[in-house]
């Protein structure tokens, strides 16, 4: 049965809320979690199965009632991971600026879809006055570019781009009766590159992993090598994907090696900077770690990563072209939602997405822009790599610590060391749930070849180096006391 409008509201005011009520109990709920997120544990850890018990997720459907559902948001909160707890160093991300948290309510609340500039007259104004101080900060000149839903699909839209650059045809006609086409990696890129090259059709095969030098970096000469082998089989080597940070190690590729290489090669040159691509937003470290960065043909960075804008925010950049995404993205008839009836067409900025919906990102890019500035984000970059260099130190000076491979920038690879005897990757995943599921600290990891390492990144404005150094000493008491129990 339909309610009627008066009924409807004595249902609201039965249940004692109105809409007020639901916004300051939020609210409160919301200002208490965040004060509280860097107290305690990071994350009260419970199994699957236990925390399946805890939540009651079949109980209370459909019943309208704003206490029970209220129920649910405080459990959330309860069980969620801090992300902004200094013990929180699981991840390339943590607690997210408050000026992007700030965008991301508005966002919501206002409820729209970035696609056409009819929908979303002042986000679409944002969104390219943001993707124009970017090009302007990297240095590319007469290019273009978009938001998209983070580094994963910007660097497919840059191999697709790559694509549609050797042969627009292949977007109608496919692959079929096209020249093998090649695409080329670091042998530690991201798996996404993977992903873009089995989604495009190029077919992973054909995504050939280059082999690292001695500092992790893609090694240019069998690169030249790979690519000189694949034109003389009658390949057509297409892209090249550098990596400014990679996910374990935090090695950046040469790009002026690459740049020179493609003096004699025609592929087209992308950096997926999602990591360490933050470096850009200092002089000093943009000098350092992506020299020559304005040369290259795409770029792509997360803003919600060091920068800390909340989840997820990107941009993919485009070099010296314009059109080039509306050329690859664009495709079917989308009258229905895009006309350029008052000449607006630019400002549609759907047509150069992969998406039809999207989701209003720009805002909190712009508000934490506007609030820190780029001076505010260059000492903020700047100062977790000092202390990425003085955890080094600490592991480095720890007599049951010892690093896996040199620091190359963020990223610190490390492990406890064991007795000869006991298998040290074992020992080590053992330590890093331990420290988990007790709630000391989380910890990322990863294997640098067949080596497991513990993975410390940090992406908190709040640490320290009394906090590092807090942390430090007791994954050194746990692992003492998990290896005093074998």
């Amino acid at each position: 049965m339909l309610l009627s409008h008066g009924e409807i509201e004595s249902f609201v005011d039965q249940t004692g809320f109105n809409e007020t009520r639901v916004f300051n109990r939020l609210n409160r709920l919301i200002q208490t979690y965040w004060e509280e997120q860097r107290s305690g544990t990071p994350v009260d850890y419970k199994t699957p199965f236990e925390l399946l018990d805890e939540l009651e997720l079949d109980s209370g459907l459909g019943e309208q009632n704003w206490n029970e559902l209220f129920t649910w948001v405080e459990k959330y909160l309860k069980f969620a991971v801090k992300t902004g707890h200094p013990r929180f160093v699981n991840r390339m991300w943590s607690a997210a600026n408050l000026p992007s948290i700030v965008g991301e309510i508005v966002s919501a609340i206002s409820n729209t879809s970035a696609c056409t500039y009819e929908s979303a007259p002042v986000s679409t104004l944002i969104e390219k006055f943001m993707i124009n101080e970017m090009l302007d900060l990297v240095g590319f000149s007469g290019g273009e570019g978009q938001m998209t839903t983070g580094s994963s699909n910007a660097n497919m839209i840059a191999m697709m781009a790559a694509r549609d650059k050797v042969n627009l045809e292949i977007k109608q006609k496919g692959l079929s009766q096209h020249p093998q086409l090649y695409a080329f990696v670091g042998a530690e890129s991201h798996y996404s590159m993977d992903k873009a090259a089995a989604i495009l059709g190029i077919g992973t095969d054909h995504l050939l992993k280059v082999p690292l030098n001695e500092n992790g970096e893609m090694d240019t000469a069998r690169l030249q090598g790979e690519i000189e082998q694949t034109e003389r089989n009658g390949g057509i080597p297409f892209f090249v994907g550098a990596t400014a940070g990679t996910t374990v190690r935090g090695a950046y590729d040469s790009l002026p090696a690459l740049i020179e290489l493609q003096k004699n090669h025609p592929f087209w040159l992308h950096v997926d900077g999602a990591w360490g691509g933050s470096a850009v937003l200092s002089p000093y470290l943009k000098k350092r770690f992506l020299r020559a960065i304005e040369k290259v043909d795409s770029f792509t960075f997360d803003f919600h990563k060091m920068p800390g804008t909340n989840l997820i925010c990107n941009i993919l950049l485009i070099n010296k072209q314009s059109g080039v995404l509306r050329q690859s993205c664009a495709v079917g008839d989308t009258s229905y939602i895009f006309r350029d009836e008052s000449k607006e067409e630019e400002f549609n900025l759907g047509t150069t997405s992969l998406q039809c919906g999207r989701k209003v990102d720009s805002l909190k890019w712009f508000l934490d822009w506007k609030f820190y500035g780029r001076d505010g984000f260059a000492l903020r970059i700047e100062r977790y790599l000092q202390l990425a260099g003085f955890s080094e130190r600490i592991v480095e000076e720890t007599p049951e610590l010892e690093m896996v491979v040199p620091r190359e920038s963020f990223n610190v690879c490390f492990r406890y060391k064991v007795p000869l005897g006991i298998p040290e990757n074992e020992f080590n995943l053992q330590l890093r749930t331990r420290l988990h599921r007790e709630g000391i600290g989380l910890i990322g990891f990863g294997y640098i070849g067949s080596d497991l390492c513990l993975r410390l990144l940090i992406t908190d404005p709040g640490a320290t180096e009394e906090s590092i150094r807090s942390l430090f000493r007791d994954i050194v008491n746990t692992g003492n006391s998990l290896l005093e129990a074998l």
